[in-house]
This record gives structure tokens, C-alpha cells and sequence, in this order.
């Protein structure tokens, strides 16, 4: 009993972790893009990359105070949208899905690159450039504190105080925003674009506008995700976490301000205790080792959760707070 609670505890510190923030704000901007826009971004690693190495290059190779690098890293964001959305958002939606997809993964290459290696330390990655940010916690950070039947480092819980104090504050943004003329558009380009442009309306710019909100807060996700680590890696970047952020939006349900938000906590809990209690029935006996080792755990779990999506999408596509109709986009 008492390792069952102990594996509740760590996948429940997972859950309200740094990297549920992570996926929380990139599955927010995904929101924003695709639930919201009916856009297809399959890139959005690429913004929470320049987000995080906007913050280390500027930090550990430039001198520059931390807040300087989390402006560096948004304007960067802003930038990459716009490359990508004024050739791309004239055309199918399916063309957007490809250009983005290809430029995460090319950014990530280019990151590690030996040619980058000068700016971004190649595959070693940056370090070192979080230190004040952790010193401005109100509490002492070498010290543990229990919270919830978990046990957090003083840093650790700042990260995850001011994470979920930006995760709050993108929320209600989002809220406002679709309640207000400018996303009820949105909503109406989604469903179909060519009946809002009938009325008058700049569709691309609405869209651009979109695809710039969304990767802002794939940079803030990039921006947490590299201060709770404490590192930049550009491997730490893979496009796998713009599909995990997919599926915490798809858990949670799309077009629904905090369907991102419960999706992200739900999904990493679930992961951190399937990892935790199959390497746990490993350990007792209850699962063969001939069957299952423990070395395979990292790759089960992920299987066990891809089922689940399967399963959530053929009974409840619209997630768990989602409603069908959101989920019937005009994409083109």
C-alpha cells in the first residue's frame, strides 16, 4: 500500500509540475491555433525552443539580465510566426502542417549543429542562466517542502508557483479574447472562412494574429520548461512534444479554455504512473521479467496512453470537457 501511495505522490508532483506547465501553455497556444482558428500547427516545439534558448543564449553567451532574454525569446517567437504565416496561411490548411512540422525539426538540427555550436554550446546545450530567476523565490530554495503528499525543492516550487501563475493569466486572456468580437471571428473562420471574408472580414490577418498568440505561448512553455530544468538542449526539443501537447488538448478538449490545462495534468499523471507502477509490479513479481523488463517501462507507457487516445476518439472525441461540434473544423 505504502508504494502505491509513494507512486501517487511522484506522478501527482508530475502532474503539478514544471513539465505539465510546459505542455500546459503549448497546448494552449495550440488551442488558440487549432481549436479556436482551425489552424494545423505541427511546430510548436519550434516557438517553446526559441523561448528557452532565447533566455540561455541571451543569459550565458550575451551577459544579458534574465528578463532581457525572455523578451529576446517572444520577439523571436513573433518572428518565426510571421515567417511562417505570410507565405503559408493564403494557402491550404495542410501546408501550414507541413512548413511548421519542417521547421521545428530543422531549427532543432540547426541548433545542434556544429556550425552553432559558438552560440548554443551544439548538442552539450547551455546551462547556468536560471540562477536569477531562483533567487527571487521568498522562500529558501535549498530547503524541501511537502505539499499535497509530495516533496518540492525550494526552486522547484517557484518554478512551478510563477509557472501556474502564467498558465492563469494565458487562461484568462483566452477567455477574454473569445468572448470578444475580434475571437467570435476567429470561431467563424474555423467553422467556414469563406463566409466571414463574404462579410468583409481579412481572414489571413485574423489568422496571422492567431499564429502569432499561439506561438507567444509556446515560448512562455519553451521559457518554463528551461528554467525548471535548468539547462537548454536542443534535443530536449523534439517534435514528439508538439504531438504530447496535441493530446493533452485533445484529452482535455479543444476549443474549451481550460480543456488544455486538466488535459496537460491528466496526461502527465497518467504517464508518470504508468511508468512508475509497472516498473512497481516489475519489482514485486506480478508482471514476468521474461514479459516485461523494466528497461521497457519508457516506451509501454507511452503505448498504454496511445491507446487510450484511440479510445477517447472513437467514444468521446471531444475530450472530457470538449463538445463534438468544436471538434468539426473547416480546415483548407
Amino acid at each position: 500500500m505504502g508504494d502505491l501511495l509513494d507512486a501517487v505522490a511522484v506522478a501527482l508532483k508530475a502532474g503539478l509540475g514544471f513539465q505539465a506547465i510546459f505542455f500546459a501553455l503549448l497546448a494552449i497556444g495550440i488551442n488558440v491555433q487549432f481549436g479556436y482558428a482551425g489552424l494545423l500547427n505541427f511546430g510548436q516545439i519550434a516557438f517553446a525552443l526559441l523561448g528557452g534558448f532565447g533566455i540561455a543564449i541571451s543569459v550565458s553567451q550575451w551577459g544579458l539580465p534574465f528578463w532581457v532574454g525572455v523578451i529576446v525569446g517572444l520577439v523571436a517567437a513573433v518572428v518565426l510566426a510571421l515567417l511562417l504565416g505570410l507565405p503559408t496561411l493564403r494557402l491550404r490548411a495542410d501546408y501550414l502542417a507541413i512548413a511548421t512540422i519542417a521547421t521545428a525539426e530543422g531549427l532543432r538540427l540547426l541548433f545542434r549543429s556544429v556550425s552553432a555550436t559558438p552560440v548554443t554550446n551544439g548538442t552539450r546545450g547551455l546551462s547556468a542562466f536560471n540562477g536569477d530567476f531562483i533567487a527571487l523565490a521568498p522562500w529558501a530554495t535549498n530547503a524541501r517542502y511537502r505539499l499535497l503528499g509530495t516533496s518540492w525543492s525550494g526552486g522547484e516550487l517557484w518554478v512551478a508557483v510563477v509557472g501556474w501563475v502564467v498558465v492563469v493569466l494565458a487562461c484568462l486572456l483566452v477567455f477574454a479574447l473569445m468572448r470578444s468580437p475580434w475571437g467570435r471571428v476567429l470561431k467563424s473562420i474555423r467553422e467556414d472562412e469563406d463566409a466571414v471574408r463574404s462579410l468583409g472580414k481579412n481572414v489571413y490577418v485574423y489568422k496571422m494574429q492567431a499564429l502569432v498568440l499561439g506561438g507567444i505561448l509556446g515560448a512562455l512553455g519553451g521559457m518554463v520548461y528551461a528554467v525548471g530544468t535548468g539547462s537548454a538542449v536542443p534535443d530536449q526539443y523534439q517534435n514528439a512534444n508538439t504531438f504530447l501537447a496535441y493530446a493533452a488538448l485533445i484529452l482535455g478538449g479543444a476549443a474549451r479554455v481550460l480543456g488544455p490545462v486538466i488535459g496537460s495534468i491528466v496526461l502527465l499523471f497518467i504517464l508518470q504512473f504508468a511508468d512508475t507502477g509497472l516498473r512497481l509490479l516489475i519489482d514485486n513479481g506480478i508482471i514476468p521479467e521474461g514479459l516485461l523488463s523494466a528497461t521497457d517501462v519508457a516506451q509501454i507507457r507511452f503505448v498504454l496512453v496511445g491507446i487510450g487516445l484511440m479510445l477517447l476518439l472513437v467514444f468521446r472525441p471531444q475530450g472530457i470537457f470538449g463538445d463534438r461540434r468544436e471538434v468539426m473544423l473547416d480546415a483548407r
